[in-house]
């Protein structure tokens, strides 16, 4: 008896597809794209309507022969591949290997539950072509940017040099706001705060605010010490109380964006390992008896609206474990902005009756976390509003202190979940006064601060920040976050965006000579008409022909006008230690080094700091030790695998050790050190210096100190706990 045959992407949705359909369907997976533009040329035919020469991925030829011989035996074919843009290409690739002689149907999973597949497969649609459009647009856009401007930056900076449509403006923004700190200059400013004493012997603190009706701002000692002197003897009553009660209203369940700046915060995951997690809690986990089954629905969304079954089961499940006076009387609505697509759902689970604590015997720590996450998030979105009472009192006639408490009256759906923010309101809970209330002043408090720049972006705070401006879309935050990395453009410091000097010259040429490509307004107006080409609204092929249009022009200005920073080279005064010639000042993707006029013959290179003015400061290495070798210095170097120790005597000496931490091993009986290293996809890891005999390794930053349990000589500290570092130990400080 002939089957159906469903294709989809992964072999997870594989399995839990074949349990809720049974042995009547056929399900196989093509494990991602099975064709792409060739990797070796451009792929795209670009006088003839930039047609796109897509061809069958290297390595995919058995996937495609399976798909061909099992439709050959199918009576009906569908394709359920993810319901996003690239799951539409996906599902077109598939249809021209098997052919039009079957009638092929499209169904689109918003949930991988027994009654989502259900549904889909009662109600399949047909292929969409206007979507298949919007992807072929993006994927020949980026292939233009990326393969007509790349070349420029090899010849005329290094090679290996990449740019792309999306990440050159991300690159853009961080560097903006590393030049905005670069230029910023402090402002003195004191804050004067007084502690005071009621006739119950309770005190609490205000800050010295106004004068009269003017603020008051003071910018210098001096200033900050007379005030003290004016007021320090004087008598103060209470002017003025005014109380506030505020109500305030849960978040809406997750969309993409959000997710991915929430997981950042409060669980430390980067965009990338967010949507890796939540796909595999789309597709389907094993939960025990119930076997694979999808969790949450599709997590690749810009929509806040949420089906009327799901907030029924959501205020069902409210009133049941938390009592009628945490459900509201209607269910709370949201909207969306004017630009989300609405295509999808948001995120959330796909049964609220499956608890994180119902599922976290069968998932690993992290899928746990993240779903405890959008499960509350989805739950508290349909709570009652938490009550605060905010209590604003005035202290004085003359110089006024002010005093901001805040006081909780009812939790509400922060009983569940409350969303993390980058700055917090600092407000305690005051003390009960009243008008005409007569104060002692305790203490005067002179505090010194100064203005501070701007703050780089983290992985949340730039993900916030491109959503804002309309820079990509939800399936594509986490490649852009992740590329500017691994291209070396940034490097991240204590959670930070940095950009590297490679990431800032880039950045430059790119502003000067492609100032449309890094144009931010731009690159949102290009996302807002590739939803058109989507909506059927604009047609691919003319909005190709106008971008190309300008891009021309911009490659030709940069091929004559754009110097060849490896070309580029400035004698300087500084003498060459070593053969006693005057050293040379080049530029290279790393940064300004110089190097010995007298090469070949003398090899002596060092690094360099330029200062504003214009002045060279050479940055001798620091020594790191002693070469077991010969004895000379061993000094840090960086290089295609991260920081090294190499030997000062090099070329004569050629010893390199791995970069050590100052740190031992936690792992019992071993003698070695704690190393830095860098994982094959430029990931920094810690490692042991006695591999392979010892094969310790961690992500996590070490710290020194000792188990109390296992005597290990080495910790690491996680969310402000301190954990021992060997493995298996366990032991976490209380």
């Amino acid at each position: 008896m002939a089957k159906s045959l469903i294709v989809v992407e992964s072999p997870t949705k594989v399995k839990t597809l074949t349990k809720f359909l049974g042995s009547s369907f056929d399900v196989k997976a093509t494990y991602g794209h099975i064709k792409d533009l060739p990797k070796t040329k451009i792929g795209v035919d670009i006088e003839n309507g930039f047609k796109p020469y897509f061809q069958i991925i290297k390595g995919k030829s058995k996937i495609v022969e399976e798909l061909k011989n099992a439709s050959s035996k199918a009576d009906k074919i569908y394709i359920g591949s993810d319901p996003d843009r690239e799951g539409e290409a996906i599902a077109f690739h598939v249809a021209e290997i098997i052919g039009k002689q079957k009638e092929i149907k499209r169904v689109l999973f918003h949930e991988i539950t027994k009654k989502g597949v259900k549904e889909a497969i009662e109600h399949p649609t047909s292929l969409n072509e206007s979507k298949y459009n919007a992807q072929k647009a993006r994927r020949i856009l980026d292939r233009l940017v990326g393969y007509k401007i790349s070349p420029v930056l090899w010849e005329k900076v290094s090679y290996g040099l990449s740019a792309g449509r999306v990440q050159s403006v991300a690159l853009r923004i961080i560097c903006d706001r590393e030049e905005e700190i670069l230029n910023f200059k402090p402002e003195e400013y004191w804050t004067i705060k007084g502690t005071f004493l009621t006739d119950k012997n309770e005190t609490f603190e205000a800050t010295l605010e106004r004068r009269g009706s003017e603020k008051l701002k003071v910018t210098s000692k001096e200033e900050a010490e007379r005030i003290k002197e004016l007021i320090k003897d004087k008598t103060f009553e209470i002017s003025n109380i005014e109380i506030k009660d505020k109500m305030v209203m849960p978040q809406p369940a997750f969309i993409t964006s959000k997710l991915q700046q929430e997981a950042s915060r409060k669980l430390k995951f980067t965009p990338k390992k967010t949507m890796l997690l939540a796909q595999m809690l789309y597709e389907g986990v094993n939960i025990g008896d119930e076997g694979n089954t999808g969790l949450i629905t599709y997590m690749r969304t810009d929509s806040v609206r949420v089906s009327s079954e799901a907030i029924e089961g959501a205020r069902n499940f409210i009133e049941k474990t938390y009592g009628p006076s945490y459900l509201p009387k209607m269910p709370n609505q949201f909207k969306n902005k004017k630009t989300s697509q609405d295509a999808h759902e948001a995120i959330r689970p796909t049964d609220v009756n499956i608890t994180p604590e119902k599922v976290k015997p069968y998932l690993d720590k992290d899928l746990y976390a993240l779903y405890e996450l959008i499960w509350k998030r989805f739950i508290a979105s349909q709570m009652t509003q938490q009550k605060i009472r905010i209590n604003t009192v005035e202290i004085g006639d003359d110089y006024i202190f002010v005093a901001r408490g805040k006081q909780v009256l009812f939790d509400g759906f922060t009983r569940v979940y409350e969303e993390d923010i980058e700055e917090h309101e600092e407000a305690e809970e005051l003390p009960e006064l009243k008008k005409g209330q007569r104060l002692e002043l305790k203490h005067i408090d002179l505090q010194q601060r100064f203005t501070q720049p701007p703050p780089r972006y983290n992985e949340a705070t730039l993900i916030k920040t491109l959503e804002t401006k309309g820079i990509g879309r939800p399936s594509t935050y986490a490649t852009i976050v992740s590329i500017v990395q691994d291209r070396n453009y940034v490097k991240k410091e204590k959670g930070r965006f940095i950009p590297t000097h490679l990431g800032m010259t880039v950045n430059k040429l790119m502003k000067e000579f492609f100032p449309l490509i890094v144009d931010v307004n731009f690159t949102a107006k290009m996302e807002e008409r590739l939803d058109l080409i989507e909506e059927g609204k604009r047609d691919w092929v003319k909005s190709l022909e106008r971008f190309y249009e300008a891009l021309k022009k911009y490659l030709e200005q940069a091929e004559h006008g754009m110097k060849s920073l490896k070309k580029e080279e400035k004698e300087t005064d500084i003498i060459c230690e070593k053969c006693g010639r005057k050293m040379i000042l080049r530029g290279g993707k790393n940064g300004e080094y110089l190097v010995c006029s007298g090469r070949p013959d003398c090899k002596n290179k060092k690094n360099v700091k330029i200062e504003t003015d214009g002045n060279i400061h050479v940055q001798e290495a620091e020594t790191k030790g002693v070469c077991k070798l010969c004895g000379g210095k061993m000094i840090e170097k960086t290089g295609r695998f991260g920081r090294f120790l190499a030997c000062s005597n090099y070329p004569d000496c050629k010893n390199t050790e791995p970069y050590d931490l100052g740190f031992s091993c936690p792992e019992e009986n071993c003698s070695g050190r704690l190393v830095e290293k860098l994982s094959k996809k430029k990931k920094r890891f810690v490692g042991c210096s006695n591999y392979p005999d010892c094969s310790f390794t961690t992500y996590m930053e070490p710290k020194e100190g000792t188990c109390t349990k296992c005597l290990a000589p080495t910790l690491f500290i996680y969310k402000n706990t301190t954990y021992c570092l060997r493995k298996g130990c366990g032991w976490k400080s209380k």
